[in-house]
């Protein structure tokens, strides 16, 4: 090799090197994009209220489990008494507990903003001795009375207030488990993210029989399932 050419090639080398070691500090320095970040685009959350019950919520847990979803709770907490063991097992299983309300009578939770807030305590009292877990939201019963007025007063007391933008229809009681499906899809379309409102009280069985199909539709959709 002609004595002429080895500067040229001396910088070249040097040039790659400097090359490669300026590309790794940018790679190592551009953040990491992972399958969780990727889920988080696209995420349905299934938001129970009114329970526990003993057979529906259950059967609701059981099928939970076995597809590997976490979901929230919203207790209303009179209903408690001779089912501790479920709201246990909710807790145990790894999914959000809320409060949703002591009685859910209407006239008596928004009498007034003390009689709102007395009731929140109740409920979450409750969740407190069974479980040990102090709750940290909440849903207002019926969709709340004055909601915005009065969600700074919970906020206040540590709750962050959870509605929702999609329902599966189980409020009425002669819904199928295909129609709770239909309308589930169907009121879903378009947001993000999905708040799915359902429900796990006694009377409530066409959802658990619904759920197998919600979540095995919305996984296809491509969505992630979140709880709070």
């Amino acid at each position: 090799m002609q004595k002429k050419y080895v500067p040229f090639l001396l910088f070249f080398a040097v040039l790659l090197v400097f090359a490669a070691h300026l590309g790794a500090r940018l790679t190592a320095g551009a953040p990491a994009f992972s399958l969780a970040e990727a889920a988080e685009e696209k995420c349905v959350y299934l938001t129970f209220d009114d329970g526990p019950s003993t057979v529906v919520t259950n059967r609701i847990l059981d099928t939970l489990k076995e597809e590997s979803v976490k979901a929230t709770f919203f207790i209303v907490s009179d209903r408690v008494s001779g089912r501790e063991e479920t709201l246990r097992r909710i807790v145990r299983e790894g999914h959000t507990v809320g409060v949703h309300s002591a009685t859910h009578d209407y006239g008596e939770i928004y009498a007034s903003d003390e009689a709102l807030l007395a009731d929140a305590d109740a409920c979450a009292a409750v969740i407190r001795r069974v479980t040990g877990v102090t709750p940290r939201v909440y849903r207002f019963p019926g969709g709340g009375v004055e909601a915005e007025r009065r969600k700074p007063l919970l906020e206040e007391r540590g709750y962050t207030i959870v509605s929702w933008n999609a329902v599966c229809g189980d409020t009425d009681p002669r819904a199928t488990a295909e129609e709770l499906l239909a309308t589930s899809l169907e009121t879903a379309r378009g947001k993000q993210p999905v708040v799915l409102l359902l429900h796990d009280a006694a009377y409530r069985r066409a959802t658990a029989d619904a759920l197998p199909g919600i979540i095995c539709r919305f996984r296809e959709a491509g969505y992630a399932f979140c709880a709070y």
